[in-house]
């Protein structure tokens, strides 16, 4: 790491931007947006250093990423920003990555990015994931009822969406190579960091994209692996979708399902499809790994702290199981010494 010439101390700033325009992107392959989130984070404790000590960002070195002022940044996010707790998790998440990184390119650091990996931010309320019901589902999914080549596509667009539990990158980055469907049919879908993941297909699935493939993509034989498999036109060209045509199409599904099923949220976005098709396998008792390897989860703590809560139904169904059929019989009334006996606190 590069230091000051005259102080000998660490370059911060010449580490943070090695870190976010190089080791983030480049090394760890993190996506730009992602990229983003890190530097505003880092942003924000900057402004902190600026509003509460006045500190002029030429002045700014290492030491002042000590354990008192991350501390006091937390609680000023929570009290003069009002963040919600998912964000001040989130900076400082971001954060703690920094000094870890800096500790790894210079060793004078280590304590310090050790007495920041200490700190957690306030426990964030865990709240039951939203997800649609099946009347819910098959409403969005019949919405575009067919009439023109672009609703069969939007249609097909929904299905796949929800079938594959793809995120909306993954849908849209979908190539006609990624598809196989002969037995076993399966998707080949390229998420994060370009990783990929093979996805299985139902047979109701695969006979769907068949006609979908003999409209929009006539002789797909001849046609390019490369092509987009959902696309629209630009300049007699396919396009790829983007991922607001995606949410638009969606949308628009949503709003005309509500006309035969009201209880439809207001608020629908992509990222629903994924989480009832997650919800769907799970209720059918699929294992979480299956599940995490499916939604492509790197970690399995992130499947099964935002999956595992039991439905009300699922509770319904398990206590039924569990309690013995209540007899109707009429049973004498219990004699003082038994009601003692029952609910006596020895």
């Amino acid at each position: 790491m590069r230091r000051d010439p005259v102080t000998g101390n660490p370059d911060l700033f010449g580490c943070a931007r090695d870190y976010l325009h190089h080791y983030l992107p480049a090394v760890r392959a993190l996506s730009p947006k992602t990229v983003e989130a890190y530097r505003i984070s880092l942003e924000s404790y900057l402004e902190y250093l600026a509003a509460a000590e006045h500190a002029g960002r030429e002045h700014l070195r290492f030491d002042h990423f000590d354990r008192p002022r991350l501390k006091a940044w937390l609680a000023w996010m929570t009290s003069t920003q009002q963040y919600a707790p998912a964000t001040v998790a989130l900076r400082l998440s971001a954060v703690k990555s920094f000094l870890a990184y800096a500790a790894q390119e210079d060793l004078t650091l280590v304590a310090l990015s050790q007495a920041a990996q200490a700190l957690k931010a306030a426990a964030q309320p865990r709240k039951p994931i939203t997800y649609l019901t099946p009347d819910q589902l098959r409403a969005v999914l019949a919405a575009h009822g067919g009439g023109t080549a672009k609703s069969r596509r939007n249609r097909m667009l929904l299905i796949m969406l929800y079938e594959s539990a793809a995120r909306v990158s993954e849908i849209t980055a979908l190539r006609l190579g990624d598809l196989h469907l002969n037995e076993p049919g399966h998707v080949t879908l390229t998420g994060k960091r370009n990783k990929t993941r093979v996805v299985p297909l139902t047979g109701k699935t695969i006979a769907h994209l068949r006609v979908y493939l003999e409209e929009f993509h006539p002789g797909d034989a001849q046609q390019p692996a490369t092509r987009p498999l959902f696309y629209s036109r630009r300049d007699g060209q396919p396009a790829q979708l983007s991922a607001d045509t995606v949410a638009g199409v969606l949308t628009q599904a949503a709003g005309t399902a509500r006309q035969d099923c009201p209880s439809i949220p207001g608020k629908i976005h992509c990222h629903l499809l994924r989480k009832t098709k997650a919800m769907d396998l799970y209720q059918q008792g699929i294992p979480l790994p299956v599940i995490m390897r499916l939604l492509g989860h790197e970690n399995e703590s992130t499947t099964s702290a935002f999956y595992a809560f039991a439905t009300l139904d699922m509770m319904r169904q398990a206590i039924a199981k569990a309690t013995p059929a209540i007899s109707a019989t009429v049973t004498e009334p219990l004699t003082h010494d038994q009601v003692q006996a029952l609910y006596s606190l020895r």
